[in-house]
């Protein structure tokens, strides 16, 4: 089994590294011996030398196209594209902007499409035999936002980042489809929400989900990193244009 879920010396390709979850998947792969290309905004120093740095912002395909071409000149290869950058707008629907929906958009959409198509073309260019893409979904892209939750936030969850994550899990069916023939899987997962242990969300917001969620509680970002090895190790190599939810039941009901 440890040898089923060993991603030890693997190449991954982590986006919105410096985030939360980004920053736990990013713990999580070098802990397990693999090497990380950690791409956000700005470079950070990770104090590892299982981590190469670097900034891009992924709306720009010329600048996504530069680091995949400084990723691959790392080790040669990238053998799993993690798509985990992601925003969200918190204004009232009524007072969203152009601007803000445009964002929001560019961020979790198109940066997602360029990251695939560049991860893709690199893929053939430099004769890889296989490839592994894992996008970063959201419950909140299979059903919508409980306003009961949101009492004590200012932060409401916006309509254009649910209908952004219900096209991330539609893009993963449709590259699951189209790339099998390079023997590139294509994978997501949707959490659910995340506890902020940084910065924890107000009080009466974290007692209103654990009423909606049937596990009474919101998941911590290392529950996630489970399913992001499964998917990325030789134990789902058969698992191809599945969305994995992981939300402690809440969709369920």
């Amino acid at each position: 089994m440890d040898k089923l879920f060993d991603i030890k010396e693997k190449v991954v390709w982590v986006s919105g590294a410096n985030g939360q979850l980004g920053h736990s998947i990013v713990e999580t792969m070098t802990e397990r011996g693999a090497y990380v290309c950690a791409i956000d905004l700005k470079s950070k120093d990770w104090q590892n030398d299982s981590v190469l740095s670097l900034s891009a912002d992924i709306r720009n395909e010329n600048e996504v196209i530069q680091v995949f071409r400084d990723a691959w000149k790392w080790h040669k290869r990238v053998d799993i594209l993690i798509n985990n950058a992601g925003v969200s707008d918190f204004e009232p629907f009524s007072e969203r902007t152009e601007e803000r929906f445009d964002w929001v958009m560019d961020v979790n959409l198109k940066g997602t499409f360029y990251c695939i198509r560049n991860y893709v073309a690199n893929c053939i260019e430099n004769g890889s035999k296989q490839g592994n893409i894992i996008n970063i979904a959201s419950f909140y892209g299979l059903v919508s936002p409980d306003p009961r939750i949101y009492t004590d936030c200012a932060r409401k969850n916006s309509e254009v980042y649910g209908a952004t994550k219900a096209g991330v899990i539609q893009m993963t069916k449709y590259f699951a489809v189209h790339l099998a023939k390079h023997n590139i899987r294509v994978n997501a997962i949707s959490p659910g929400g995340i506890l902020n242990e940084d910065n924890p969300q107000g009080e009466d917001f974290q007692k209103n989900y654990g009423l909606r969620c049937p596990m009474k509680r919101m998941a911590k970002a290392k529950e996630l990193m489970g399913a992001v090895i499964y998917l990325a190790s030789s134990a789902s190599t058969y698992t191809n244009g599945h969305n994995l939810v992981v939300d402690g039941g809440f969709s369920a009901w």
